[in-house]
């Protein structure tokens, strides 16, 4: 199959037209402002309903615009004028709808009771803005931050971005971007390893001055932020976005710093295959000598056949989505690095960015997008104010997605196949669960002090958290004191991480107990717990398997299942030993 771009006309045909589109909506805006603001507390409750339904109407308006200017931006981050154009003329808009949740939240308690009776499809968002009122500022004050987001943080944001999308990275008499170079760490070749390395290194060394700044602004942003919406700490913020509990995270978290003795047995073991000490050059390397490829083809016909296997709906949403422009599939000049699934807007479709570079790990990225795009697709009923999952269960379809498809290409493998495979995927999981927490750790750290730190501080503490996690197991060579430098989370979403560790112990629990059960009735929760989007809590929701995401008992069961991975590649190594 050749390489595949997005079809960006089901959001518009072109800018043109998206300009057009956000000049009426301004007026629409307006006239929603002029018919309801001060006057919530006067409607019955038909009026709001009337009044909620025209709201969201006019937020998926806003989201398609930006959907449209996002995607454009990322497939080609030379669009940036008209991105910013669009972040501007949006946050303009919704200057004219901030009052709506404001006056929501300040009703009084009998008054906003009425309202979430008669709007029962939005009593979890409408709960949910009671609950966030005290982090809400005034209307005047919400304006003002609103108007200088686009200057603020998100500048920073974008100017990452755009560093490392333009990128040019010489290496072996040619330049490579990001991505590229990044893959040649699964080489199996020692030597280009570790000449990738040095490449990407130097890179980063170059920009320390501009990354340092930038990450320190955020941080700075943060402490704002933080001390303004009263927030009990830096990190409180995100896990009310996810809607769990401090307590829950912190037992997550202890839990997974407590078992990195498993890492340190995995990789004693990959040293002992390899026959040398591990530098952190080598943690991807693969154990067989022959460099594993899948053409962009192969992947997906495996990815299909995978989903098709588990359930004809998910099967056919993917289908769809390769045919109909969804996914902008190979790495480009100036195209944004990494993977993603954006979800869209509930009247069109996600859409997937990725940069597939040929190896077996980019062909679990297209499980692992395809998994976020199917619980899109499937939520979008919702509508744009219940569609949206919080990060704790947004990655459970993606990693579930990832679990199958490793299920699948296991299949009819030998031992030495079958190992490698196992490797692979504890590697994988060691990437999502355990390097995840590092990463928080880390944020931890560099966020619990407010003062601006410098380049040698993050290099410190970088290395510092990453040896607790490798110990002997793994040499990290001074190079690598740099490599916090391009994590892209740590810029856009702070304290988003820790989230990928949830979402996988969260899923090897559900898979455990997918291959315990009926079949049949585990693919119709599971489609079901998808379909509700965000229009529960992650409670309500892992409930409807029998799971408390509250007990520390839960976050064994998910890292029961790792252990038994490991055991099974420990006895597969002893038996191939013998």
């Amino acid at each position: 199959m050749k390489e595949q771009e997005w079809d960006l006309s089901a959001l518009f045909e072109n800018k043109e037209s998206t300009e057009e589109f956000l000049k009426t909506l301004q007026t629409e805006a307006q006239e929603f402002e002029s018919a309801y603001q001060n006057n919530l507390k006067d409607l019955d409750a038909t009026g709001f309903a009337n009044a909620l339904k025209h709201y969201e109407n006019l937020l998926e308006k806003i989201s398609r615009a930006m959907t449209y200017a996002q995607l454009l931006f990322a497939k080609n981050t030379k669009e940036a004028k008209f991105y910013s154009q669009c972040e501007m003329a949006c946050a303009n808009i919704q200057q004219h709808l901030l009052f709506f949740e404001i006056e929501f939240k300040n009703l009084d308690a009998k008054k906003q009771l009425a309202f979430i009776k008669k709007c029962k499809d939005h009593a979890f968002y409408l709960n949910n803005l009671i609950e966030k009122k005290k982090h809400t500022l005034n209307l005047d004050e919400e304006k003002i931050a609103l108007a200088l987001s686009p200057v603020g943080v998100g500048a920073f944001s974008r100017l990452f971005d755009e560093h490392f999308s333009s990128l040019k990275i010489p290496f072996e008499e040619k330049t490579l971007s990001e991505e590229e170079i990044l893959a040649l760490l699964h080489n199996p070749k020692r030597k280009i390893r570790k000449k990738s390395q040095k490449a990407f290194s130097k890179a980063l060394e170059k920009s320390r001055p501009l990354l340092t700044y930038i990450l320190n602004m955020v941080r700075k942003d943060l402490l704002i932020e933080t001390r303004l919406r009263k927030y009990d700490k830096k990190e409180s913020f995100r896990h009310i976005d996810n809607q769990i509990s401090q307590e829950s995270v912190d037992s997550m978290i202890e839990i997974v710093n407590a078992n990195f003795s498993l890492v340190h047995r995995y990789y004693h073991k990959k040293a002992q295959i390899l026959g040398h000490k591990l530098k952190d050059y080598d943690r991807y390397a693969p154990l067989n000598n022959e460099s594993i490829t899948m053409t962009y083809s192969q992947a997906l016909e495996e990815v299909l056949k995978t989903l098709k296997a588990f359930s004809p709906e998910f099967h056919k949403i993917a289908s769809k989505a390769i045919k109909e422009g969804w996914v902008d599939s190979h790495p480009k000049d100036f195209k944004q690095g990494g993977a993603f699934s954006h979800g869209g807007v509930p009247s069109a479709h996600p859409y997937v960015l990725l940069n597939y570079t040929g190896n077996r790990r980019d062909a679990f990225t297209i499980a692992h997008e395809f998994g976020h795009m199917i619980h899109q697709e499937l939520s979008k009923k919702q509508g744009v104010l219940n569609m949206d999952t919080p990060l704790t269960t947004a990655e459970t379809a993606s990693v579930f997605s990832e679990m199958l498809f490793f299920e699948h290409l296991k299949k009819g493998l030998k031992s030495d196949e079958l190992l490698f495979m196992l490797a692979g995927k504890l590697e994988d999981i060691f990437s999502t669960l355990f390097r995840q927490v590092v990463m928080t750790n880390f944020e931890r750290r560099i966020h619990e002090m407010d003062e601006e730190l410098d380049t040698k501080d993050f290099d410190r503490i970088w290395f510092e958290e990453n040896q607790r996690m490798f110990e002997k197991s793994v040499k990290l060579t001074k190079n690598y004191h740099l490599w916090w430098s391009y994590i892209p989370h740590f810029i856009h979403s702070p304290f988003y991480c820790y989230a990928y560790s949830y979402g996988q112990l969260l899923t090897l629990a559900l898979y455990g107990l997918y291959k315990k059960s009926d079949a049949k009735e585990f693919v119709k929760t599971y489609t079901e717990f998808l379909s509700l989007g965000g229009s529960k809590s992650p409670k309500e929701l892992v409930s409807m398997f029998g799971f408390d995401i509250d007990s520390k008992e839960f976050w064994e069961i998910g890292m029961q299942e790792v252990r038994h991975l490991l055991e099974e590649f420990e006895r597969l190594l002893a038996c191939k030993e013998n």
